[in-house]
């Protein structure tokens, strides 16, 4: 069973930073690409970030471009997301998604068939 546990959201003042982890459980980790995603208080959920199964390539939204780094750990069975310059406007619940078949990231919700519950992030101005 494929489970993702996401972690280090919190509560962080404009221009800071924030680290999010994503804990995978099973053998799919290492050959499945990661994303995160993150949906706004009446906002639909959007792509922010994703990473390819060996690291190699990444994939990210114009909007967090040069601010956000998304990397991963494969002896830990984990992905980050580095949030610098944090924006008000980066307030959302943070996901993170597993797609366990193709191997490089894509920003579509629909090629990720596993998500985790969630972490809050809240960036105050």
């Amino acid at each position: 069973q494929v489970q993702l546990v996401e972690s280090g959201g919190g509560l962080a003042q404009a221009g800071g930073s924030l680290r999010l982890s994503c804990a995978a459980s099973g053998r799919f980790f290492s050959a499945s690409a990661m994303a995160w995603f993150r949906q706004a208080p009446g906002k639909e959920r959007e792509f922010v970030a994703g990473i390819s199964s060996n690291g190699g390539s990444t994939l990210y939204a114009d909007s967090v471009k040069g601010r956000f780094t998304i990397s991963r750990d494969n002896a830990k069975n984990t992905v980050y997301l580095r949030m610098n310059n944090l924006k008000p406007e980066d307030t959302a619940v943070y996901y993170c998604a597993a797609d366990l078949q193709f191997g490089v990231p894509s920003n579509y919700e629909r090629d990720y068939p596993y998500w985790g519950q969630g972490t809050q992030v809240t960036v105050s101005s």
